[in-house]
């Protein structure tokens, strides 16, 4: 795993709705060498530990990366008090992401909350093939709709509240969704059940596990997560370094 520390500058600072910001900074060969999936982490202020954020958008031309992350703690309400500008420490590109393959297919991306950011860099690289399926707690809480749709993908909605689209579960909007192969990050139980979907199709899965993680380099083994080995036997792998983006016959919920 190939990754770099630097000094990135933020060129532009979007909050998108209460609590979730989006930055883009410059970051040269970083830039150069992320894939879709993969995550970096940031430095904030007076902090020792990073904080993990996955990496939205790429655009290797420019040498830029799009972040877009939560308030969920103080580390992250540091994060988002940095304005267009200024520079902060990141470390990048962490991880494992998306073997995307052969963008022709028909490809079913599902994200939920939080989840959803992981997926765009993806699913642009599919555009018209793509079919997305974003669950949110309700309309206030939604993200990234329109940017998936200006890349050509079909975008589906769901939230809990009904405030937006389908009132339920993302998985109750993919049963009649032409697709080949998954992509997906967000919540346990939404990732379990799509396994169940990939199963009965008979198709690939590749899903991102959310996880709590401190060097982001498998040092520290504090995002250690139960996987299968090929001859079946468990043992314990860690998000950061073996993930975050798994195959599904790898992870044991």
């Amino acid at each position: 795993m190939k990754y770099d520390v630097k000094q990135c500058k933020i060129l532009s600072k979007q909050e998108l709705t209460k609590g979730i910001f989006s930055f883009v900074v410059q970051a040269g060969e970083m830039a150069k060498t992320a894939q879709p999936g993969q995550f970096a982490n940031l430095l904030a202020p007076g902090k020792t530990l990073r904080r993990p954020i996955s990496i939205c958008e790429i655009d290797k031309e420019q040498e830029t990366l799009r972040f877009v992350f939560e308030i969920r703690g103080e580390g992250t309400q540091l994060l988002s008090e940095f304005a267009v500008g200024d520079s902060f420490d990141i470390l990048g590109p962490l991880g494992n992401g998306f073997q995307l393959g052969d963008t022709k297919r028909k490809a079913l991306f599902v994200g939920g909350g939080i989840g959803v950011p992981p997926l765009l860099q993806g699913a642009k690289a599919f555009g018209e093939n793509a079919t997305v399926v974003l669950g949110f707690r309700s309309q206030n809480a939604m993200i990234l709709r329109e940017d998936f749709e200006q890349a050509g993908c079909k975008v589906i909605v769901a939230t809990d509240d009904g405030s937006y689209g389908h009132h339920g579960l993302v998985t109750d909007c993919i049963g009649d969704v032409e697709a080949d192969v998954i992509f997906a990050c967000g919540p346990m139980p939404m990732l379990k059940a799509l396994t169940k979907v990939a199963d009965d199709r008979k198709i690939e899965c590749q899903i991102s596990l959310e996880e709590r993680m401190a060097c982001g380099i498998g040092a520290c083994l504090g995002c250690a997560c139960r996987i299968r080995r090929e001859d079946g036997s468990e043992t314990f792998g860690h998000v950061c370094k073996d993930g975050p983006v798994f195959d599904y016959h790898k992870v044991v919920f």
